[in-house]
């Protein structure tokens, strides 16, 4: 049987709610009222008369395109409501590129409040920060390019609808947090990634608990329990889909790659520099310079660089204390090697500290 037959029942919520996949869906059946926030341009906004919500695997196949089953984003959701039992005026919905077997759940309880988040995710293509250069700008949500990071939060409390929309705001900040922590850079610039440039997230309150709250923020309960569980959950679900997690990001090279620094350009800075008479092989220099790497006095000295830089472009340092503070780095690195110095001769900017960097990492694969 194939992942898209598979019916399988996930998860029964504190709410009752019960969670099946199916379909390449992942469907919260409501067994009551419930506030719903939905940020999905599919029947988006606040509503009180939804009875689910559902994610969806949007790709035809492993490394194809996503289906569209209607011209319009809006008419191919609402045909997939159909296909998944749903009435497509009483639900919304989210799409994705992940794989829904790839789905977290974490949930956490304090006293008679529980939180669950359901998530998927994946940004190794779609990855960026908030305020990166953009180029899309059309009235209707671009049909090719599917939520990566979604989450669906169910919070077994009822809440006003601007505590709600306060608990959509903490949600987000954990999402981020989370990705921060993983050091995830952004595929549009050279910052740190906050998340995709199509994450989805739906929010649900309990109309029907007993329990009323009206804190969301990080000094209430409900706050801190939010942004415990999403942020574990999502990690959990970037590690399930793409491997992200701090093992696969103890490597200098995917700490460098928002600043276009790969094995790539390593390669050919080598070919221009590197040693004539013993040149290296392409595959022996691409596991010497992996391994390199991922060596510990490389990886922790070059964070401490990467940091220096990253507060200079943030305005953080002035160029001074960045030199200083980078060829200090340097020489730590250069003396655990034992190579010669390097110093940071042109004017501190991103360009200048990479391409010395670089010069350091050949000169020790090379030594």
């Amino acid at each position: 049987m194939s992942k898209d037959t598979v019916t399988e029942k996930l998860y029964t919520l504190s709410t009752g709610d019960e969670v099946y996949r199916y379909e390449k869906s992942i469907v919260v059946f409501f067994k009551g009222r419930r506030k719903v926030l939905s940020t999905s341009v599919f029947n988006g906004g606040y509503h009180e008369n939804y009875n689910a919500v559902f994610n969806h695997d949007a790709k035809q196949g492993a490394g194809m395109p996503c289906e569209m089953l209607a011209p319009t984003y809006t008419e191919h959701m609402q045909i997939l409501s159909g296909r998944l039992g749903l009435n497509p005026e009483t639900v919304t919905g989210m799409g994705t590129a992940a794989d829904m077997e790839n789905a977290a759940i974490e949930t956490l309880s304090y006293q008679n409040l529980t939180v669950t988040a359901i998530v998927t995710g994946g940004i190794e293509t779609n990855g960026g920060r908030v305020g990166d250069p953009a180029d899309f700008f059309k009235p209707l949500e671009k049909a090719d390019k599917a939520g990566t990071i979604n989450i669906m939060l169910v919070l077994d409390t009822d809440l006003p609808p601007g505590t709600l929309t306060r608990a959509l705001v903490t949600c987000t900040e954990a999402k981020t947090a989370a990705i921060q922590e993983l050091l995830e850079g952004s595929k549009y610039s050279n910052g740190i990634a906050t998340g995709s440039g199509t994450d989805t997230t739906i929010v649900v309150a309990n109309s029907e608990s007993p329990l009323y709250l009206e804190g969301a923020g990080k000094h209430s309960k409900l706050g801190e329990l939010i942004g415990r569980a999403v942020k574990e959950a999502v990690k959990k679900a970037l590690d399930k889909q793409t491997g992200l997690n701090p093992q696969s990001q103890h490597n200098v090279l995917k700490r460098l790659q928002r600043f276009g620094v790969n094995k790539t350009t390593l390669w050919k800075k080598y070919l221009v520099a590197g040693k004539k008479g013993d040149a290296l092989l392409k595959p022996e220099f691409l596991a010497k310079a992996e391994a390199l790497a991922k060596e510990e006095k490389m990886l922790t000295y070059t964070s401490l660089y990467i940091h220096l830089l990253d507060q200079f472009l943030w305005g953080l340092l002035q160029e001074k204390e960045t030199k200083d503070g980078a060829e200090a780095v340097l020489g730590i690195l250069a003396q655990a090697y034992g190579i010669k110095p390097l110093k940071i001769e042109k004017k501190v900017s991103q360009e200048s500290m990479t391409e010395i960097w670089q010069q350091m990492f050949l000169a020790v694969l090379q030594k």
